[in-house]
């Protein structure tokens, strides 16, 4: 899938980087907490299932608190 068809395909309810780097602690809180954040915050979970670079910041946000 090429860049164009990666943006007609994004969700509309996605956050975007800013507004998922703005409110991650908080997704991150509560997925440790064993809540389901992508209930709570579904922009924030949609913008993680496309964009690698904010997933890896999840996954080393989480690595850093569980250590």
């Amino acid at each position: 899938m090429n860049g164009l068809e990666r943006f007609l395909r994004t969700d509309p309810r996605d956050a975007g980087c800013a507004g998922t780097r703005r409110w991650l602690h908080v997704y991150v809180e509560a997925l440790l907490a064993g809540d389901e954040p992508e209930l709570r915050h579904p922009g924030i979970a949609a913008h993680l299932r496309d964009c690698p670079p904010c997933a890896q910041e999840r996954d080393g946000l989480i690595a850093a608190v569980t250590r």
